[in-house]
């Protein structure tokens, strides 16, 4: 299939779907991904990151900090290592982890990574409708109700849908001078709302133990970066293979850690010394009420807008995610279909749950687990030094050279089942000490109280793919400019 040169310009449709970018339409370089992953994480959702680690892990500020560094920073390095498929590979990261998994075994992993993203859009979109209706209280006086609620919901989704549907040339181009003007708003209201911290309070506070340090950097990594990892290589696709591997790696590290860093810092700040950040349903007006009310108007857009950016990379890579799944439908549609869902999570989070941090901590955490389990598994074969053959990627018929034995690779599906069962053993998802969704036998535990089991489960995929995956011999003609003759027309 032909796709033009044109397919990925600003303001035009992108209408390349999975299939892999050509060399011949390669193009940007690797600053790209450091605004891509700022973009991804200037949202306020940073703040109440920040607040869970002072108020219920027990941690002072220069702990909080510390793991805020950590998490923040060595969870996008990764990011920034597994976007190096894309680079080589030219398509979406659930694409390539068909030649890792085979045709059918990489359903699971792609299901997994669709709910993820799916969840995620959720919780960015009920966040940004709470910031929409502070905004519309605030400046008209107009007070919340069921209606405007839902038309809250839908004005968010539909600048959502405008910038991810447009794909992907678009994306980049936002995502440098919007995040710049966010960006700065942000740091307007951070500078108001350190000025609200009790530093009394905040210098008094006893440290807590280094198993809480290590569970916080556990907790910021599983709520960051693992929750990215399956998407970089969506948009390092387009990007030539000359780029240096190690560029794309700082780029992301820097891009996410920045602001990352400063917000969750600035969440422990505030939370050390006044706990409702992280115990408010709605995290929005918590942190209008700590701003001077001439204040809440700058917040409150660069909330939304913050948000937005997070939302329409999530969506985009949804969408991407959706195809791989088998929905035969152009890009674009996969992401309106996409949007119909978190539409309805988000009526489910404002109009009939009354917890917005109990399901999202639990949802970080059980999601955590398989996906971790798929890292573990794809990082040894990109160790090893995969190489992707394009049109056996997109072929999902018993021709293909990724189909293995009856559609699966029997290595990296075992090893990324075997995974989650370990990491579930030391796993305990709940919302309250009496509302528990899921306990493991072993989540009592040194390595499950200090939320580890997304470490363990990223540790048996790679041990147990590394023991029994061998090594694939690179695929002939890789870069997809002339196919093995035993694929061809395989791609229709």
């Amino acid at each position: 299939m032909t796709v033009s040169k044109t397919n990925d310009r600003v303001g035009a449709i992108e209408t390349r779907g999975i299939e892999p970018v050509p060399d011949s339409e390669r193009h940007g370089h690797a600053g790209q991904m450091f605004w891509t992953w700022f973009a991804a994480n200037i949202s306020i959702l940073g703040l109440p990151l920040g607040a869970t680690l002072v108020a219920f892990r027990g941690l002072d500020i220069w702990q909080a900090v510390l793991v805020a560094v950590l998490g923040s920073f060595g969870s996008f390095a990764l990011v920034g290592a597994l976007s190096l498929a894309g680079k080589k590979g030219g398509a979406p990261a659930l694409t390539l982890s068909r030649a890792v998994f085979g045709q059918r075994g990489n359903a699971g992993p792609t299901l997994v990574t669709w709910l993820s993203r799916v969840g995620w859009e959720t919780i960015s979109t009920t966040t940004a409708a709470y910031a929409l209706l502070a905004l519309l209280d605030t400046a008209f006086g107009i007070r919340q109700n069921t209606v405007l609620t839902l038309v809250c919901l839908l004005v968010f989704i539909a600048c959502t849908l405008l910038i991810s549907g447009l794909g992907h040339a678009t994306i980049m181009w936002i995502n440098k001078w919007a995040t710049i003007a966010f960006g700065v708003l942000n740091l307007v209201v951070m500078g108001f709302l350190i000025s609200t911290v009790d530093w009394t309070k905040v210098l008094d506070a006893p440290a807590g133990p280094a198993g809480a340090v290590v569970a916080g950097v556990g907790f910021i990594a599983s709520g960051t970066g693992i929750g990215w990892a399956n998407a970089g290589a969506d948009y390092a696709r387009y990007l030539p293979r000359t780029i240096p591997g190690r560029r794309l790696v700082v780029a992301s590290a820097f891009g996410a850690g920045i602001p990352l860093v400063l917000l969750i810092s600035l969440g422990s700040l505030l939370s050390a010394g006044d706990r409702t950040l992280a115990t408010a349903s709605d995290p929005v007006a918590a942190i209008n009420a700590m701003l001077p009310s001439w204040m809440a108007v700058p917040y409150l857009i660069a909330a939304f807008g913050g948000l937005l950016m997070s939302n329409h990379l999530s969506t985009y890579s949804a969408g991407l995610t959706m195809i791989t799944l088998g929905l035969k439908v152009p890009r674009a549609y996969a992401v309106a279909l996409d949007v119909v869902l978190m539409f309805a999570g988000g009526i489910y989070f404002m109009l009939v749950a009354g917890d917005f941090y109990g399901p999202f901590s639990t949802f970080l955490t059980l999601l955590a687990v398989p996906i971790s389990a798929w890292i573990g598994v794809i990082a040894v074969d990109s160790l090893r030094g995969r190489t992707y053959d394009p049109r056996a990627l997109m072929d999902t018929s018993r021709s293909s050279a990724y189909w293995y034995s009856g559609g699966l690779h029997l290595p990296a599906v075992l090893g990324w089942a075997l995974a989650i069962v370990a990491g579930l053993l030391f796993t305990k998802a709940s919302t309250s000490a009496s509302d528990v969704w899921f306990a493991g036998p072993l989540c009592d535990t040194w390595l499950g109280v200090d939320g580890l089991g997304w470490a363990v489960a990223m540790t048996v995929g790679a041990a147990v793919y590394a023991l029994f995956g061998r090594r694939i011999a690179p695929t002939p003609n890789a870069d997809g400019e002339n196919a093995s003759a035993r694929l061809q027309g395989a791609e229709r």
